[in-house]
């Protein structure tokens, strides 16, 4: 960029009374120079708004940045307790797929009619312990299953309904499932006193 002109060498002397072609000169000199600085100011006022917007995205990307961080730091924090939470729910309903699956595979192993009557008084304790630990086992992890909700879960039954409560069904029907739960252990239990006195009869002296 030119310098200002300085009072002795571009400015009009008057006392040394310039020809006309030198005065015009000077103008022409001073128009040219004028331009300049214009163009030079338009620069600067340019650069000036420039420099304005990207100070301006600076903040805001510093602002943006230590918002988004803050948050996701947070978040962070609450989906580490979710999947720990939902690892120790995931390994608690394994650990009882696991169990349930035990028992089911040890009351399905129960077959009456392979017991000979010598053995049947200990086979039958050995299947009621067996019936008990299945019934011990639900109690303590059915209400983890769903432990939100103070309803136990609806079971299937052969036909494909749903176990509601009392109040959705009839006498009949809970006569029917009832009998068709004890029926077994009625049938164990008759056996086993049919040998018991069996026993006490043979075992009496003549």
């Amino acid at each position: 960029m030119s310098d200002f002109p300085n009072n002795g060498d571009e400015l009009l002397d008057l006392d040394e009374s310039p020809s006309a072609e030198e005065l015009q000169n000077q103008v022409k000199r001073a128009q040219s120079e004028l331009v300049q600085l214009r163009e030079r100011q338009n620069q600067i006022e340019k650069e000036k708004l420039r420099l304005e917007e990207l100070t301006r995205k600076q903040e805001e990307l510093e602002h943006g940045r230590n918002e988004m961080a803050d948050k996701l730091s947070r978040a962070i924090i609450v989906v580490q307790r979710e999947t720990e939470e939902a690892q120790r729910r995931l390994e608690q309903l394994n650990s009882i797929q696991e169990s349930f699956s035990e028992h089911l595979h040890n009351l399905d192993e129960i077959d009456p009619k392979a017991w000979n009557g010598r053995d049947l008084p200990k086979e039958l304790t050995r299947a009621l312990g067996t019936v008990d630990d299945a019934r011990s086992a639900y109690a303590r992890s059915h209400a983890k299953i769903a432990p939100s909700s103070d309803i136990e879960p609806a079971i299937l039954d052969e036909e494909g309904d749903f176990f509601h409560e009392s109040g959705d069904v009839g006498f009949v029907y809970w006569l029917r499932n009832g009998l068709a739960f004890t029926l077994p252990l009625l049938i164990l239990g008759t056996i086993a006193l049919f040998v018991w006195i069996w026993h006490l009869l043979t075992s009496s002296p003549r």
